[in-house]
């Protein structure tokens, strides 16, 4: 997920609209721009699409996002030399969250790539979903990349609806929709499936911290699946929501948490960084270096004392001096208390560390703690 990165003031005359669009205005939604599209910020109230996130099961348009369909007798080996992670690990079936590096490191986007195995003709199949906001960049970075390849990229972002169900309920609530049995799928599995007695991919990721499926189908399903959900109780939820949660997960938003000046080690990324088991890929040198001199800077996770909230952009400081800068804030709604990440020296970075965020022209303290700041009890094993 990006923030917008549209520099011209939005208007609903520029702007996109997914084909769950009218249902949205038919359920009141309150809309904003985002990434270029007008998108639902809130249906009944961010608290309330939160807690039932947190707490049952909630909805959202995720249509928005970025869909490439890859193929290719190389796929995997093509696609190895982009990102920092190793995808020949995969099976069929499961899914690798990762990152499109350039050559200093720096974060082109965080994507979720989905190994589907291979058809009949020996072609390496995969699904990537991508941000909204950088999806025409990604799109041209991956095409020259794969040139000369005999790896295709067909653009699916246009013409299928993409459907979040999040929440501790969300096996209940989906498995009537869908005819194959949900419940052995792991985190980060996928599958072909039916749903509604029309073909869909369907994979065991979220953006929430929550268990929770994302289903990928035309668009008439879709809306057919957006109205089943609805009347049987599943709260449809905004972007407002998505976001609080996210941020209490500590899941990166891109454009604000990371960028292509952030490499995912400073990033707290290091994880999807398989350094010993891959060859050489785009930016490697730089992060080989990172771990062997140690990083300048780290992104971590702030609770300030109080209720004041520490915004993006805002700066941070130690002993007065400005040491830092907030990336995402927000007040947890689960937490009751106001939550941060932002990037400061590495020794500043420990766990209980005191800092203090200007707000305002004033400074209000906080403390260094560890991510994330919510740990849900339902999420599935991988």
């Amino acid at each position: 997920m990006t923030k917008s990165e549209t520099s011209k003031p939005e208007t609903p005359s520029t702007l996109s609209r997914t084909p769950l669009f009218d249902l949205a205005v038919e359920q009141k939604a309150r809309l904003t721009p985002f990434s270029g599209w007008e998108m639902p910020v809130q249906f009944s109230g961010l608290k309330k699409e939160h807690e039932a996130v947190r707490t049952s099961v909630g909805m959202f348009d995720i249509s928005h996002m970025g869909k490439f369909a890859l193929k290719g007798k190389e796929l995997v080996k093509q696609l190895q030399f982009l990102v920092p992670s190793d995808l020949e690990r995969l099976q069929l079936g499961q899914a690798q969250y990762t990152v499109l590096l350039n050559p200093q490191a720096g974060i082109i986007d965080d994507i979720i790539f989905y190994y589907q195995g291979e058809n009949e003709a020996g072609e390496q199949r995969g699904m990537m979903i991508v941000n909204a906001g950088t999806c025409a960049k990604d799109k041209a970075w991956l095409l020259s990349h794969l040139e000369g390849t005999s790896v295709t990229l067909e653009d699916l972002s246009q013409d299928k609806v993409l459907i979040a169900i999040q929440g501790p309920s969300a096996v209940a609530s989906l498995q009537a929709f869908v005819k194959e049995d949900l419940t052995p799928i792991k985190a980060f599995g996928h599958l072909e499936v039916t749903v509604l007695d029309e073909p869909a991919f369907i994979a065991r990721t979220g953006y929430t911290g929550e268990d929770g499926f994302e289903i990928m189908v035309d668009p008439e399903v879709g809306k057919k699946l957006w109205r089943s959900l609805l009347n049987s109780g599943v709260t449809p939820c905004g972007l407002g929501a998505r976001d609080t949660l996210r941020l209490e997960a500590a899941m990166a938003l891109y454009g604000q948490d990371i960028d292509d000046t952030t490499t995912p080690l400073e990033a707290g990324l290091g994880w999807l960084v398989h350094l010993d088991s891959k060859g050489d890929f785009s930016g490697r040198s730089l992060l080989e270096k990172q771990k062997k001199e140690g990083l300048k800077r780290r992104l971590v996770g702030l609770q300030m004392e109080g209720r004041h909230i520490a915004r993006h952009n805002y700066p941070v400081l130690s002993n007065g001096e400005v040491v830092g800068e907030v990336t995402s804030g927000t007040l947890s709604p689960t937490l009751g208390k106001a939550i941060a990440l932002a990037y400061v020296p590495k020794f500043l970075g420990k766990i209980g560390t005191q800092l203090e965020v200007e707000i305002r022209g004033k400074s209000y303290p906080g403390k260094v703690v560890k991510k994330p700041f919510y740990r849900s009890q339902n999420r599935p094993s991988s």
